[in-house]
């Protein structure tokens, strides 16, 4: 292993979101320095929280040191004093005198020469990785292989496609996923209603539909990780769960109704019931379809998330449900401005605010 050249290196981000070209300066921080500190600062008026920024930078670079704060002083290079409360605020940040300071835009020479450090500059013009997080803000579709599967999986948008028994939720959601090139999360109940003991003829615990719950989360996480676009389709989730305890147990189940409101989708779908009812051997059968469709409709007409029901056949279901889907993924994929992004006048007023 090469002698490293530095004892303590800092790179300071936003981190707005990370990208291939953050984890390549903080990597060659790491290679070169003992120990690193990744300094993520943000300001209040940017709509990814601190945590998340902080938490992604953690999960791809476990060996660095990982502080956050908010700062919401105005950002302007040719002011000296912006520039003596912004060296203050990193300095403030440290455990130890900073040896390196790494970057790679040209404003790390003068942040290097006031914490009395060397500076390394990083792929200079990001000749190797040619982006930018102006540029992923702008259209993060086109950027999307960019990020880490951990920064997808908190800005991907997630479309939840449900409805009664035998209404083709299953079926519209593939055919979504595959109209927009994405992947799509199936129904683990559906799975479960065979592998359970009993099978499909024992009565359902209440406990089971936790479980139902912590396996149906897990695979949309997993596939939000993995999806190849910034939009995941999924057959049921959290809010469906919940009716189908009241279905299968006889009663609501709160605990699972506080889970669905922490889990909320970008947009529901539901499927009509219009079309055939058709019994695959796991169905209650065509006397409930209704009341269960309608129970359906009134738990989401009293939840936040925008929804609408699509009838017809497949093909008009897509073509119907995709300029919804398509405004869901806009707004989910939306960033307010930087600081450093607006004009002075307005980051003054802002950190005015701010302060109170």
């Amino acid at each position: 292993m090469p002698e490293r050249r530095y004892r303590h290196g800092v790179v300071v981000g936003k981190f707005y979101p990370l990208h291939v070209g953050h984890d390549h300066l903080i990597r060659s921080a790491v290679r070169a320095c003992e120990r690193v500190t990744v300094e993520v600062i943000a300001a209040s008026v940017e709509s990814i929280p601190l945590e998340r920024r902080a938490a992604w930078v953690r999960e791809n670079h476990p060996t660095v040191r990982v502080v956050d704060l908010l700062d919401d002083t105005p950002v302007d290079f040719a002011s000296d004093t912006a520039w003596q409360a912004h060296t203050a605020t990193i300095a403030g940040l440290v455990d130890e005198p900073v040896d390196v300071v790494f970057t790679s835009d040209e404003y790390g020479a003068e942040l290097a020469r006031r914490l009395g450090a060397a500076w390394e500059q990083v792929d200079p013009g990001r000749r190797l990785n040619p982006v930018s997080g102006t540029a992923i803000r702008a259209d993060p579709d086109a950027h999307w292989h960019e990020l880490s599967p951990a920064v997808r999986a908190d800005l991907i948008a997630r479309v939840v496609v449900l409805g009664a028994e035998s209404t083709g939720s299953t079926t519209l959601a593939e055919a979504l996923a595959a109209e927009l090139g994405t992947l799509w999360v199936p129904e683990y109940g559906r799975e479960l209603s065979v592998t359970r003991e009993g099978g499909l003829d024992a009565p359902w615990r209440s406990d089971e539909f936790d479980l139902v719950v912590d396996r149906q989360i897990a695979w949309e996480r997993d596939a939000a990780r993995r999806a190849p676009r910034p939009v995941l389709v999924c057959d049921t989730d959290v809010l469906a769960t919940a009716l189908w305890h009241e279905r299968y147990v006889g009663s609501p189940a709160p605990r699972i109704l506080a889970r669905a409101a922490a889990h909320r989708p970008a947009l529901y779908i539901l499927t009509g019931d219009e079309i055939p009812f058709v019994q695959d051997g796991m169905r209650d059968g065509e006397h409930i379809r209704a009341g269960m469709q309608e129970r359906f409709r009134e738990v989401l007409a009293a939840q936040p998330v925008p929804w609408f029901e699509v009838r017809g056949s497949v093909a008009e279901r897509v073509a119907s449900a995709l300029p919804a889907i398509r405004r869901a993924v806009a707004d989910a994929s939306s960033f307010a401005a930087p600081m450093e992004g607006r004009p002075y006048a307005e980051q003054q007023e802002l950190q005015r605010r701010a302060a109170g």
